[in-house]
């Protein structure tokens, strides 16, 4: 089907490096530190969690937009988390906001078949990454999860200056890439960022569905795990 490809490029957060897994474990660990329990009547994590994480998923769809800024997304995560569970977000410790940063890019939980697949790959393919994750943040996940060596290139938005699904970031990426549109494609898990955003700037583009998620028809291709990238390619 895509014979004629030489270079892949691959989103990181929810499509390589499993966000939500990591973030759970980081949470959980964290809850006890700061004792939560106290804070949200409960000992159990989960309700906390769920909300932060639906919250996360919320602000990062602005971030990709422009319509708020880094320390926004970073401040309404934790705030409207604690807004939603009754408790004055003003209580929420920036101690526990600096420990989330410090341990949550350490964590190494990858979608199945992660490191299988890009190895299979990185033998017949030129593999790039582009994400919209924090410079910061995006080097100690790829330090700590052993990424780094499978991609020709990288590139960050937080450090080109734009984000997906935004075309410019995309023309960046096949340049600074050396490659050419009609022999690239592009992966993520994101509908919006990823894959439109991918098809306006000229490239085809699969969907990474590892929710079950119905496919939109104006989504071409899609997989539910990252093996079946060894059977397409």
């Amino acid at each position: 089907m895509f014979k004629q490809k030489k270079d892949i490029f691959f989103d990181l957060d929810h499509t390589i490096w499993d966000f939500d897994k990591n973030a759970e474990e980081t949470l959980q660990e964290l809850y006890t530190t700061f004792q939560f329990d106290r804070l949200f009547g409960s000992g159990r994590a989960d309700l906390f969690i769920e909300t932060y994480t639906q919250n996360n998923h919320r602000v990062w769809a602005l971030y990709h937009h422009g319509k708020i800024d880094k320390p926004t997304l970073r401040k309404l995560r934790f705030a409207d988390t604690f807004t939603q569970l009754g408790v004055d977000p003003e209580l929420f410790p920036v101690a526990f906001e600096e420990e989330y940063l410090k341990l949550c890019p350490t964590k190494t939980n990858l979608f199945p078949n992660a490191h299988e697949t890009l190895t299979y790959l990185q033998g017949k393919y030129n593999l790039h990454l582009i994400s919209n994750g924090f410079k910061e943040a995006c080097e100690l996940k790829l330090k700590h999860s052993h990424l780094a060596d499978y991609f020709k290139t990288i590139v960050i938005s937080e450090v080109f200056g734009v984000n997906k699904p935004d075309p410019r970031i995309f023309d960046h990426a096949i340049s600074n890439g050396e490659a050419e549109k009609t022999t690239s494609i592009m992966i993520g898990d994101n509908i919006d960022a990823d894959v439109r955003g991918a098809q306006n700037a000229g490239l085809e583009a699969i969907y990474f569905n590892s929710t079950g998620a119905d496919k939109p028809t104006d989504v071409n291709y899609m997989i539910r795990d990252l093996k079946e990238l060894q059977h397409i390619f």
